[in-house]
């Protein structure tokens, strides 16, 4: 797994530990902290592990992160956006105006900044080769005004302040979200310890496959946001923002600079369950035997004026003003908006937020043949609409079929004890009032039909934010952090929970827990009833099962094989740690455009892979 949102980036569960970070031993408090100061260029270390400060000074591990810890914590997780135009300057704008000239108006300005198609009442004189006289009659004149509007949502999930993935490679004008694509495909990479050049030498290239995208597009200026408002704004549209836009780009950009796959690819949009949709895809592809390897994810970078204007007009998120309401409040302090997102608190609308998450699915022989490091197993995704709905962002009964189809398939393989005692769920827990009514109720019902009497319910947005459609992919990696460490976080804006949860066969908490847990669900609501439910073994369950199929000799096999990977990801995490970060970008290597192919009727070969395409393909009808 690899990637980063507000609290850090995934390898190494730097960000699960942020969101525990008190539950931790001093010493795992105190490598998080600095992890993450080194993220953020705070910090740094050197090959021999000794630290300097900001300004280069030498400093002791231990007073460094003491002294580092308050930065680190008030510019981490859900926090004031950052971005000046949300703040003094605010967001650039225009205002439609209508002037009323009592005389003619006389102006000069340059040739080229004269409009294609002036008015047929403007008199236009050329002065020189470069600039022209204008003079608009007097009565009505329609202009657009500059403007600055005060922003009316200010809090986000943010990434750490100071990190930039754009910085840590060759980018060139992409959109953030593919910038953000690149560093969670090469954590991922990292974090796994495998030789991915090798692994795809070893294999057919139709073996692999990439799944992965977003839930809106990139919105930023270098995406489809800066090409939608390019003629209003009185600017050109770049032949690059068309096709950056594209949801599906992180998967294009994984094949072309990453990975070089040539395999399956694509990506399955879902709203807030898209990174549901996509492991889906991957994992039926392995279950069928279509392909024996699949890096899934998401890259979402929505923090926009235009996209958070468009969900605050809907009355989704929770703006300033609904803050001070909730709170009795005249001022918002950094501590409210870092109190934004309440889950089945009082609350009044989910806070946005960024955030890349990346897995790599592997066959369950391939992963012990090439002694991968295995971190859980998923048996299922299941996905269900909402049928009939009063609106279409309504919630409808969709989520309640998929979740009780993922805790039936959990009990089939854990059973009743293991479903009921050593399982929790990660809920998609938007912080909004109608989310805290809704999914509360499923989530109850569920536990209740399933004799679960109280069932642990963790909510990540409280930490982090709702990052549309990565939330799931955050979920499931906060969930491997809990499986790693025996920490369930708590949900620490949850002063008490609201009264209209449905809450009777739930253990909601504020505080952090230890926890022993065999499943995880991870459940995700989205938009337009886009309802997905997925199940998460745990690394011992899932060695269990292995053993089960493949007897103890080939699990002991593998132990002995997958030394290589782990010390591979030790070297990666050491590196990560220290904030020397290489991201895998293979900008114009190895570009082949078709001639350099060898085809015959049996099967392609394509250089630089070690393997052929194989041409023998499933006839689904039989010969005529």
């Amino acid at each position: 797994m690899g990637g980063v949102n507000a609290a850090g980036r995934t390898s190494g569960h730097q960000a699960f530990r942020r969101t525990v970070l008190d539950s931790l031993p001093e010493t795992d408090r105190q490598e998080t902290l600095l992890g993450l100061a080194s993220l953020m260029n705070l910090a740094r270390c050197d090959d021999q592990g000794q630290w300097f400060d900001a300004e280069g000074q030498p400093a002791e591990a231990q007073a460094l992160a003491e002294r580092l810890a308050d930065q680190v914590l008030s510019h981490t997780l859900i926090r004031r956006i950052e971005d000046e135009r949300f703040n003094a300057t605010g967001i650039p704008a225009n205002r439609q105006s209508k002037l009323t000239l009592g005389q003619d108006l006389t102006f000069t300005l340059r040739s080229r900044q004269l409009p294609e198609q002036p008015p047929a009442d403007w008199q236009i004189r050329e002065l020189d080769n470069r600039h022209v006289e204008v003079t608009v009659p007097a009565g009505e004149f329609d202009v657009l005004l500059p403007d600055h509007r005060q922003a009316l949502v200010r809090a986000a999930g943010q990434l750490p302040s100071g990190f930039a993935p754009e910085q840590l490679y060759r980018s060139v004008h992409h959109p953030r979200g593919l910038s953000m694509t690149i560093f969670g495909a090469s954590d991922c990479l990292g974090d796994s310890g495998l030789d991915w050049d090798a692994l795809r030498d070893s294999l057919d290239p139709d073996d692999i496959a990439v799944y992965a995208g977003n839930s809106i597009g990139q919105m930023d200026a270098e995406g489809w946001g800066g090409l939608m408002k390019s003629f209003v704004a009185g600017e050109r549209a770049t032949s690059k923002q068309m096709p950056l836009g594209y949801a599906q780009m992180p998967a294009d950009f994984l094949n072309a600079y990453v990975l070089g796959n040539v395999g399956g690819a694509g990506a399955a949009m879902g709203a807030c369950a898209s990174f549901l949709y996509n492991l889906k895809l991957g994992l039926n592809d392995i279950r069928s035997g279509r392909r024996r390897v699949v890096m899934v994810g998401t890259a979402d970078a929505p923090i926009t004026p235009e996209v958070i204007e468009g969900f605050r007009s809907m009355g989704a998120l929770a703006d300033d003003e609904s803050l001070k309401a909730l709170d009795a409040l005249e001022v918002l302090t950094d501590s409210d908006y870092q109190k934004a997102c309440r889950p089945f608190a009082r609350n009044c609308g989910f806070t946005i937020a960024e955030a890349t998450q990346f897995v790599i699915l592997m066959a369950d022989d391939l992963a012990l043949d090439t002694g991968a490091r295995i971190i859980g197993s998923v048996p299922d995704v299941f996905v269900n609409a909402d049928g009939w709905k009063r609106s279409i962002s309504a919630p409808g009964v969709g989520n309640y079929i998929t979740l009780s189809k993922a805790v039936a398939l959990a009990r089939d393989i854990v059973g009743d004890e293991g479903v009921r005692q050593r399982s929790f769920v990660h809920a998609h827990a938007t912080s909004t009032p109608k989310n805290r009514t809704t999914e509360s109720h499923v989530l109850n019902e569920v536990a209740r039909a399933n004799d679960i009497q109280a069932w642990p319910v963790v909510a990540v947005k409280s930490f982090i934010g709702h990052s549309q459609g990565s939330a799931a992919g955050d979920q499931a990696v906060s969930a491997l952090g809990s499986m790693a460490t025996g920490i369930l976080p708590g949900i620490p804006t949850l002063d008490a929970i609201a009264d209209d949860v449905h809450h009777s066969h739930l253990d909601i908490r504020r505080e952090a827990r230890e926890f022993t847990a065999d499943v995880a669900f991870i459940n995700a609501k989205g938009f337009g009833g886009n309802n997905a439910s997925g199940v998460v073994l745990s690394a011992d369950v899932t060695l269990k099962l292995l053993a089960a199929r493949h007897g103890e000799a080939a699990l002991a096999a593998w132990r002995e094989r997958s030394g290589l990977c782990e010390q591979r990801r030790a070297d990666y995490l050491d590196k990560a740690q220290r904030g020397e970060f290489t991201p895998t970008y293979r900008f114009g290597e190895g570009v082949l455009e078709g001639p350099e192919l060898e085809i015959t009727d049996r099967e392609i070969r394509i250089p630089g892979y070690a393997k052929p395409v194989s041409l023998k393909v499933d006839n689904p009808f039989g010969s005529l």
